[in-house]
């Protein structure tokens, strides 16, 4: 039997130029979708998921991440002493929300380069990565859905959807054959195909359960562009060695790491809130075509 998820890491040594000027300074993965930041999304998505050790791989510049998931005394005790019980607990519960630790990518060197320095935390065990970009609005926490499959099937998982037409060649592409609804045994992935090259129509996204031999296969992956390391090129190389599997998440994904996919997701996630839902709704109506 396969063993449990317990642990989960976060890339966040990016340096977000697609969102500069704001990520001059400031972290990308600390940008508010609505009023709160991305990668708290995503690490209680983990925690939802089952996970309760946590690694953030952090940069320069990234301190801000640290401190969004301490213990704000300061802030605390003003909230207490002005009475507002409601957001001293929704700040408190941050901090509470699980045990995170950091570690530094001294140097941006590719998503598998990221995962690598993880590789101590890991150890023995397998754990899960998650990307703050992506943002999976669904009824069961994406991941969740993942780890069932990881523990049916005792091998690593990755995440994929559907995306039409030209659009595909943004993304990695699986080659696979259902093995149940939604559940995929891997053939072979490909780095943003062009189109008509493309194997299917099913692209990976920023979720991935991996066993501790991917640490092995990132040490056999050779560089590519720019001295980075693929995370695909890696799992190619375990591909060759061990079942893979992709599950079609039930749910939205939101490419959170774009400007577009950005509005679009923070428009969603205010449609859905009690106190802004109505309130935006009506403006909506009143923007002319």
């Amino acid at each position: 039997m396969a063993q449990t998820i317990r642990k989960a890491i976060f890339p966040a040594a990016g340096l977000g130029t697609r969102f500069l000027p704001a990520t001059k300074a400031s972290p990308k993965e600390m940008l508010p979708l609505v009023d709160k930041p991305l990668i708290q999304y995503s690490v209680e998505e983990a925690v939802a998921s089952g996970c309760d050790s946590i690694l953030i791989i952090t940069g320069r510049d990234k301190s801000a991440i640290e401190n969004h998931f301490d213990i704000s005394f300061e802030l605390e005790q003003l909230l207490k002493e002005k009475g507002k019980e409601e957001l001293f607990a929704q700040v408190r519960a941050i901090s509470d929300i699980a045990k995170i630790s950091y570690t530094r990518q001294k140097q941006a060197l590719g998503l598998g380069h990221a995962i690598y320095q993880a590789k101590d935390f890991a150890g023995k065990d397998p754990f899960a990565a998650l990307l703050a970009d992506d943002v999976v609005d669904c009824e069961v926490p994406a991941l969740k859905q993942m780890i069932k499959v990881f523990e049916k099937y005792d091998a690593p998982v990755i995440a994929t959807m559907q995306v039409e037409g030209e659009a595909i060649s943004r993304f990695g592409v699986i080659d696979a054959e259902e093995v149940e609804p939604g559940v995929f045994r891997i053939r072979d992935m490909v780095e943003k195909p062009a189109f008509e090259d493309a194997p299917s129509d099913l692209a990976i996204i920023g979720r991935y359960v991996f066993t501790p031999d991917i640490f092995e296969a990132i040490e056999r992956t050779s560089p590519g562009a720019g001295g980075e390391i693929q995370i695909t090129d890696a799992m190619r190389i375990l591909l060759k060695e061990r079942p893979f599997y992709a599950v079609k998440l039930e749910g939205t994904r939101h490419d959170a790491g774009d400007k577009l996919g950005f509005l679009i997701a923070t428009i969603e996630f205010a449609m859905k809130r009690e106190d802004l839902g109505s309130g935006l709704r009506e403006y909506l109506r009143t923007i002319r075509p």
